[in-house]
């Protein structure tokens, strides 16, 4: 199989025009509509025998009798290459000020914004929106402070990367010392800090087991010892890292889920949000070039996604980071999408 670089000026300039007006059209491109459409100074006929070499590189398909052509997974792979190696195209002013008014509420919770930015991104899309929450697992864990409350609690204070403080209330059994609770802050910060919470969530028992304390404080370190995993759950907000999923109804003007079996394996994913957020995280760990994530069809490696495209980009907060983007069949427009999506993680960026 060719690959674009292979590929002469003219055949480069009639397949960007294919995949223009296909994803415009809905309809298989053919040669007279091609000539009219973009004056590419050469006739239907020279169009339908350039086409037909595209076709045996594998950047066109010929659907059923059609006399048209559509592009393949590979002509999206080409184009969006393409697009993301050149200047960004210009957001709508009415799209950037819906975007920064829908996101940019104040003192709202951080489900709440990726909420309201995977909406929002998808009615300027068309397309399903979708974002990934930060996960605080793997965050560094700085310090540890243990705050008295009350004669039988105390407040674990986690403090992680990028002065992220996360507190769990810890129940004591009896009154405790300021000299056990002194002894115990010790050691919990000299044999924790420095590790992730994911880390620590699976290993915290063996690192404190055999701790040398004092007497009065051996009592104090026994819970963190048989209930530090269950703590450090507890210190984590419920769903961090989990995707959500804006409004399926806006896919359904798009042609191809006017069939029952595209809109089926849509439904399914957003049903199944571990292997749609294990999609989204594998995006950018296999993606080595920085900004936006764009995986096309077959690139996925799952076949109920085969008709699928993910438009992602990572937003941070802090030194924590998360995934913002769209999903939509394979025929969409890139270079609106990619511009909306790069935008939109960069105001998250900004108000996180």
């Amino acid at each position: 199989m060719a690959t674009v670089d292979e590929l002469t000026p003219r055949e480069r300039r009639v397949l960007e025009a294919v995949i223009q007006t296909y994803v415009q059209t809905a309809e298989p491109a053919g040669s007279r509509v091609l000539s009219r459409r973009f004056g590419l100074g050469v006739s239907p006929a020279t169009i339908r025998n350039t086409m037909s070499d595209l076709e045996e590189k594998g950047f066109l398909m010929h659907p059923h009798t059609s006399a048209g052509r559509v592009p393949t997974d590979k002509a999206y792979r080409s184009y969006v290459d393409s697009l993301i190696n050149a200047p960004a195209s210009a957001i709508v002013l009415a799209e950037r000020d819906r975007l920064q008014s829908e996101i940019a509420a104040s003192n709202s919770p951080i489900d709440t914004i990726l909420r309201r930015a995977a909406q929002s991104l998808g009615v300027l899309t068309q397309e399903l929106g979708v974002a990934l929450g930060p996960r605080l697992d793997a965050s560094i864990l700085r310090t540890l402070d243990l705050v008295r409350v009350s004669s039988e609690r105390l407040l674990l204070v986690l403090t992680l990367d990028g002065d992220v403080v996360r507190t769990v209330f810890v129940e004591v059994r009896g009154t405790l010392s300021d000299a056990a609770v002194t002894e115990v802050t010790r050691v919990l910060n000299e044999r924790l800090s420095g590790h992730s919470l994911r880390e620590l969530r699976a290993s915290v028992a063996d690192r404190l087991r055999d701790s040398a304390t004092k007497p009065e404080a051996e009592e104090l370190l026994n819970i963190f010892v048989q209930e530090g995993e269950q703590l450090l759950d507890a210190a984590l907000p419920m769903g961090e890292g989990s995707v959500i999923v804006g409004q399926a109804s806006v896919l359904a003007s798009q042609p191809e889920f006017g069939g029952a079996e595209n809109l089926r394996r849509l439904l399914s994913l957003t049903e199944e949000p571990a292997r749609l957020a294990d999609a989204l995280r594998r995006a950018h760990a296999d993606d080595a070039r920085p900004g936006v994530s764009i995986t096309i069809g077959g690139e996925h490696g799952d076949p109920r996604m085969d008709q699928f495209t993910v438009v992602t980009a990572e937003y941070h907060a802090g030194t924590l980071t998360g995934v913002i983007g769209v999903i939509g069949p394979t025929r969409m427009p890139y270079e609106k999408v990619i511009s909306l999506v790069t935008h939109t993680s960069r105001l998250l960026s900004d108000l996180l």
